[in-house]
């Protein structure tokens, strides 16, 4: 019992530590933090808690549950920085736990700790358990998923299938069909391997599907009936079926980019447990795992890697949930010396304080439009309707969140159709409102804002434009 509530008490001081101080010093960056907190914004504004909106647009990239985590922040914190990364430190706690329980059933709790351990120090789970995306969320309740379904087969108690059945219902909600999808195949896997597929046919695994079908039903069919299928179109053909099959940057389909991912997201372990990984391949003791356990934690981990190396549009954050298999398997092997996991957990969190407090910041605010919408709110006329332009830049979605100020994306009128959304293509992510070149009013003041590169295109804008300040990298004119 002391050495649990020890163990507990550690990885509660970790958490602390590392995934909440220094939040309110993180500001929001473009281009996907922004789009999050600018959709929950609104949502608030407009007192609509069910359908996203962003831009005063039905906004359909991502299930509701992400966006009602922001809500509650917001409604608890206020529009802050520290609000907006609250959930994301709530679930990188949660995963922790649920990487010492699982751990510690499959091996103790001296192998859970360092499982946890090992998760909790490594460089990806540490960056998302800051970013306000999807990701942490989604890792926690495919994880509960995978754990409680074991869970349920290894020991006989059905009761465990509802439990994963309802974390699908989760993550369903929270990233679309992936969180049924990629579960479900592992869980599949895994049964062939064990050539005990007829546990499926068991009545609770049937019932399990009828709760799962009730808790989606909750968010996804009044969606369908208020939208219709331009619900089913955008959500399901472009946000799920389009990135599956055609890469939204196209530079990073190659087939070693996951396997950079778990070099740089996996650090220090991948490195440290590289040599040991060498040293059996030359003495050929490579061997498929022996135990139920290390079975279904070795398909968790190679089913997750292989199956989003299929996917054409490759994110850094799409693997994350093969992280905690990897970290018990970890465990297993280089786990004995918890007091060398205590001292590697203390000083990596010093690390990720000073990172939290000092270096990201100033990394973060280069992606930000924060200190630009402090700026603006000095400068644009109090009281009177002002538009601001961006120009030759990607828009920034975080000075609309900070400033709540008119910013529409300036664009010649010909240009303008080609730019919105259209069909299944990746225009669907153009939501923001546009500006054609040749229609600027001339009734209210108009800012332009570009960045240094093009300060000299700024030009090519009618009418007559006087630079007024400069904000990092970006140069904030002023129609005269």
């Amino acid at each position: 019992m002391n050495q649990n509530r020890n163990n507990i008490g550690i990885l509660l001081i970790y958490s602390l530590v590392v995934f909440f101080i220094g939040n309110q010093l993180l500001p929001i960056t473009d281009p996907v933090e922004s789009n999050y907190v600018e959709t929950a914004k609104e949502m608030i504004l407009t007192g609509n808690y069910f359908s996203p909106v962003i831009y005063g647009n039905y906004w359909y990239d991502k299930p509701i549950l992400f966006y009602l985590e922001l809500i509650a922040a917001f409604q608890w914190f206020g529009f802050t920085d520290f609000a907006a990364r609250f959930f994301p430190a709530v679930f990188s706690t949660i995963g922790l736990f649920l990487t010492y329980g699982f751990g510690a059933c499959l091996a103790g709790r001296r192998q859970g700790l360092a499982a946890a351990l090992i998760l909790g120090t490594s460089l990806e789970y540490w960056y998302i358990g800051h970013a306000v995306i999807t990701d942490m969320t989604l890792f926690v309740t495919v994880s509960g998923t995978l754990i409680a379904f074991y869970l349920g087969w290894s020991r006989n108690r059905p009761v465990y299938y509802y439990l994963a059945f309802a974390a699908a219902a989760l993550a369903v909600l929270t990233k679309g069909p992936i969180g049924l999808c990629l579960p479900g195949l592992i869980i599949l896997l895994f049964l062939l391997v064990q050539r005990s597929l007829r546990s499926l046919l068991s009545w609770h695994i049937l019932l399990g599907f009828l709760l799962f079908a009730a808790l989606c039903a909750v968010w996804y069919y009044p969606m369908y009936r208020m939208h219709g299928m331009d619900f089913v179109d955008t959500f399901l053909g472009v946000h799920n079926a389009l990135r599956a099959t055609v890469p939204e940057h196209p530079r990073d389909d190659v087939w070693y980019f996951y396997l950079l991912v778990f070099l740089a997201g996996f650090f220090p372990w991948s490195l440290l447990g590289l040599p040991a990984a060498v040293r059996h391949i030359v003495h050929r003791r490579i061997s498929l795992p022996s135990s139920p356990a290390d079975r279904f934690l070795a398909i968790w981990a190679v089913t997750v890697f292989l199956c989003f190396q299929c996917f054409a549009t490759k994110y850094v954050t799409y693997t994350m949930p093969y992280m905690m298999p990897l970290a018990i398997l970890t465990a297993r092997y280089f786990g004995q010396n918890v007091r060398f996991f205590r001292t590697a957990a203390a000083v990596m969190a010093a690390a990720y304080l000073l990172l939290d407090t000092m270096v990201a910041p100033a990394i973060m605010n280069q992606n930000s439009g924060r200190k630009l919408a402090m700026y603006l709110q000095q400068v644009v006329p109090a009281g009177r309707q002002a538009q601001i332009l961006s120009y030759q830049v990607p828009y920034p979605a975080s000075l609309v969140y900070y400033s709540g100020l008119d910013v529409r994306r300036l664009e010649k009128a010909e240009d303008i159709a080609r730019e919105k959304p259209h069909g299944m293509t990746w225009t669907s992510r153009n939501v923001m409102p546009f500006q054609a070149m040749e229609e600027i009013p001339d009734d209210r003041p108009v800012f332009l804002l570009t960045s240094s590169k093009h300060g000299e295109d700024v030009s090519q804008v009618p009418g007559i434009w006087r630079q007024i300040g400069q904000v990092g990298d970006w140069l904030i004119f002023e129609r005269q």
